[in-house]
C-alpha cells in the first residue's frame, strides 16, 4: 500500500508539474509518508519514473496479449495493438503523457540498457516480435508481400507511439488548431496506415485505370 501511494503520488505531481521539477520532498509530502520510509521502497526519483514506467509498459503488455489472442491474421493482430494504443491515448491520456516526459529524460540521462532490461523483463521476444508478425501476415496472405519484416512495423509502431504521445502531451491545443478531436486523428492516422499494410489493395491510380478499363468493355457494341 505504502509503495503504492509512493507511486500515486508521483505520478500526479509528474502530469501536473513535469518530471525535471518535482522533487523528492514534494513526493514525500503528497504521498503522507515520512522521508524514511520513502527511502525504503526507492533511493531516487529516477527510481520512481522507472517503477511508474515499468507498471505502465505491464498493462500495456497485459492488453496487447488478450487482444491479440482474439486475433486470426496477422492484421487482425496489428489492428488489435493499434487499437490498445489509440484506446489508451482516450482513456488513460495522463499515462501517455508520462511516458512523452519519460522519453524526453531517456534520451538526456538514461542508458539504453536500461530501458532494454526493463523491456526484456516484460516481453523477451522483444522488438522480434514485429518481425515475427510481418512473416506471419505475409505467409498468411493478410499483409503486403513486399513489406520488410525488419524495417517495417518497427518504423510503423514507432510513428504510431510518437503520435500518441504528441496528441495526448498537446491535449485540447491540438483540437483547437485542427478542429478535430484527439482520438478522432489518431484514429484516422491508424485506418490508413492499415490500408497501407494490407494484401491486395491496389494503389488508387491503378484502381481508378482497372474500373475505367472496365467500364469501356462494357459499353462496347455486341
Amino acid at each position: 500500500r505504502q509503495r503504492r501511494r509512493i507511486l500515486s503520488a508521483a505520478g500526479r505531481l509528474f502530469d501536473e508539474r513535469g518530471i525535471d521539477r518535482v522533487t523528492m520532498a514534494e513526493i514525500t509530502s503528497a504521498a503522507g509518508l515520512r522521508a524514511s520510509t520513502i527511502y525504503q521502497y526507492f533511493s531516487n526519483k529516477d527510481d520512481i519514473v522507472w517503477a511508474i514506467l515499468g507498471e505502465v509498459l505491464e498493462e500495456m503488455a497485459t492488453k496487447a496479449k488478450a487482444a491479440t489472442e482474439r486475433a486470426r491474421t496477422a492484421l487482425d493482430k496489428i489492428t488489435a495493438l493499434l487499437e490498445v494504443i489509440a484506446d489508451t491515448l482516450v482513456n488513460s491520456p495522463a499515462k501517455v503523457r508520462f511516458t512523452a516526459q519519460f522519453d524526453a529524460m531517456y534520451a538526456r540521462h538514461w542508458p539504453a540498457e536500461r530501458l532494454l532490461t526493463l523491456e526484456a523483463q516484460i516481453n523477451p521476444l522483444g522488438f522480434q516480435y514485429f518481425a515475427v508478425l510481418t512473416r506471419e501476415g505475409i505467409a498468411d496472405g493478410s499483409l503486403r508481400p513486399d513489406l520488410d519484416p525488419d524495417l517495417t512495423l518497427h518504423a510503423v509502431f514507432n510513428a504510431i507511439v510518437g503520435a500518441q504521445r504528441r496528441l495526448a502531451s498537446l491535449g485540447n491545443r491540438v483540437e483547437l488548431e485542427y478542429g478535430q478531436p484527439i482520438d478522432r486523428l489518431f484514429r484516422e492516422t491508424v485506418r490508413i496506415i492499415l490500408l497501407g499494410l494490407r494484401a491486395n489493395a491496389p494503389p488508387p491510380a491503378i484502381e481508378r485505370r482497372r474500373r475505367t478499363l472496365s467500364g469501356k468493355k462494357r459499353r462496347r457494341p455486341s
